[in-house]
């Protein structure tokens, strides 16, 4: 199914206004991404290029030790960053980190994080010979890890094909984070029931910023802010929602940290604002706007 065949087109600009029961205006929406990267496979992102003109090489020793450096010390500084502002992110998480190193999530868990499905490992939703068996893999090791079945989907890359959200619907999934095409949730139309599409973002994300980008340390900071300045103003009309998206090995670097402590007390600070999980989007959204198709 073509996307526009799943959605109409709307604005949040021309909708009915968006209210939340407490007054709040702005939800910000603060994701951590913590992945696995298998080193038997090209790795997922790079901070070091291969030498010699190469476009790859396995095993990617540099790259792979850089991430691993997210899971053992980077994770830990973005968990007391956060554990600091009484602030719960949702946790996007390849189910096989459960496995390969269980600290991480144990400790998101035990901290009171979401925790949202992104695959089982790492790599472009394309290359998965079967979607359906992946995501019920994934849905079912956190469901054995956490006691629950997480209601949340984010494929890795936010990668789709045209049947990609047939199968999210199919796996028992609510909502779904894939798509960056709104500052509001969306009902989306599949095969079988609706999803509800919650805003992730793509540019207030420190892989676009920092990895793809190579900017400076405090670029996430500053951009991060005039985005919440032009969102706060335009959620006077009707509720919008900001997400970020980080990562242990980026945002956790010694040198970005402060940073981001930065940005949450920029968020934290200010009338109207709060931050709220996935499944508490998803669970105000459905009351604000029944869905109007099955």
């Amino acid at each position: 199914m073509h996307p526009r065949q799943r959605i109409d087109y709307s604005t949040p600009f021309r909708r009915p206004a968006l209210q939340t029961a407490d007054g709040t205006r702005l939800i910000i929406w603060p994701v951590v991404n913590v992945e696995e990267w298998e080193i038997e496979r090209p790795m997922p992102r790079h901070a070091s290029q291969p030498p010699g003109g190469i476009s790859s090489v396995v095993p990617d020793m540099p790259n792979w030790t850089w991430h691993e450096y997210g899971m053992r010390v980077g994770f830990w500084r973005l968990l007391d960053a956060f554990e600091k502002r009484g602030i719960k992110p949702t946790l996007s998480i390849n189910s096989k980190v459960c496995e390969t190193i269980p600290q991480v999530p144990e400790a998101a868990r035990d901290a009171g994080w979401e925790f949202m499905a992104h695959c089982h490992v790492q790599m472009p939703i394309h290359k998965v010979e079967d979607q359906a068996a992946m995501m019920n893999q994934s849905a079912d090791l956190l469901q054995r890890f956490l006691g629950y079945r997480p209601r949340g989907w984010l494929g890795p890359g936010r990668t789709q094909t045209l049947e990609t959200l047939d199968h999210v619907a199919a796996a028992g999934f609510d909502w779904f984070a894939d798509w960056i095409l709104d500052d509001q949730p969306l009902w989306v139309k599949t095969a079988t029931r609706p999803l509800v599409s919650i805003p992730y973002t793509v540019e207030i994300n420190d892989i676009t910023i920092m990895v793809s980008g190579m900017h400076e340390s405090d670029a996430m900071l500053r951009r991060a802010s005039d985005a919440f300045e032009r969102l706060y103003a335009e959620s006077a009309q009707s509720v919008r929602i900001m997400a970020f998206g980080v990562h242990p090995y980026v945002s956790g670097a010694a040198h970005r940290i402060a940073y981001l402590e930065k940005m949450l007390d920029l968020f934290a600070n200010r009338e109207g604002v709060a931050f709220w999980s996935g499944d508490q989007i998803h669970d105000w959204f459905v009351t604000q706007q029944p869905c109007a198709f099955v």
